[in-house]
């Protein structure tokens, strides 16, 4: 009945096998890959041994036409060297913020003036976003958040004592504002800010004048937005100002 030796052993694997009809001879094949299937369950673990095992590549991109360099697994990432002036700057500018930040506090009490209440609030949520970033900024280098400067007294709303930093209000400036209302208050508010703001360009100035300074990415960067940034407010204001005298004179 076979004669072909080929068919003979076929009929003798499906015997062995037990697959004896058409459709078991087409799940031939499924036989075949659920064993290789099985193989390879048995040498994944193997394969995820060797990857686990193996030690983190830390790889130096070399210099423009120089090749790469391997460095120790056990190297380590540390922060650029920075300038005493920086650490200054930023802690000044942290002092220098939260009296912005506290003057604005004072808007929604003393003025009903949409535009300087709009102003207001830019001012304060970008400043006090700046102050954690500036904080962080500290911290991360094992540096104190304030800075002492004996002989320039001055109080926050908190109670702390602040440093009177450029362009910042005096304390009879601050308590003429607190007592303030309505147009008066308005008037106070943006001359103040206007003073504050530049004296926080001045900061930038200082800063990026003292050698080695403001070459920290994160200083530099900040400081540069600090400048933009207040120097388009500073026009705001007066162009605010402006326009109230205006409407006084009329």
């Amino acid at each position: 009945m076979f004669s072909d030796p080929s068919k003979r052993e076929l009929s003798g694997f499906r015997r062995k096998s037990g697959i004896h009809s058409a459709s078991g001879t087409a799940a031939l094949p499924g036989v075949l890959l659920a064993l290789a299937a099985a193989t390879g369950m048995f040498c994944a673990p193997a394969r995820a041994q060797q990857t686990e095992g193996a030690a983190p590549v830390v790889v130096q991109p070399g210099a423009p036409g120089k090749p790469s360099k391997t460095l120790p697994a056990s190297t380590k990432g540390t922060l650029p060297p920075r300038s005493p002036a920086d650490v200054e700057f930023m802690q000044g500018m942290i002092m220098h913020h939260a009296q912005a930040v506290e003057m604005t506090a004072l808007i929604p009490s003393h003025t009903e003036n949409k535009e300087l209440r709009a102003l207001g609030a830019r001012i304060s949520s970008s400043q006090a976003d700046e102050i954690k970033m500036m904080k962080r900024w500290l911290a991360a280098r094992g540096e104190p958040i304030s800075m002492a400067m004996p002989g320039m007294p001055d109080m926050d709303a908190s109670g702390h004592a602040m440093a009177l930093m450029p362009g910042m209000l005096t304390p009879e400036q601050m308590e003429a504002l607190r007592k303030a209302k309505g147009a008066e208050f308005d008037r106070l508010f943006l001359a103040g800010m206007i003073q504050h703001h530049n004296g926080a360009l001045i900061m930038v100035k200082d800063l990026f004048d003292t050698a080695g300074a403001g070459q920290d990415a994160e200083v530099f960067d900040f400081a540069t937005d600090v400048d933009t940034g207040q120097r388009a407010e500073i026009k705001i204001m007066q162009g605010m100002l402006e326009n109230k005298a205006s409407e006084e004179k009329r």
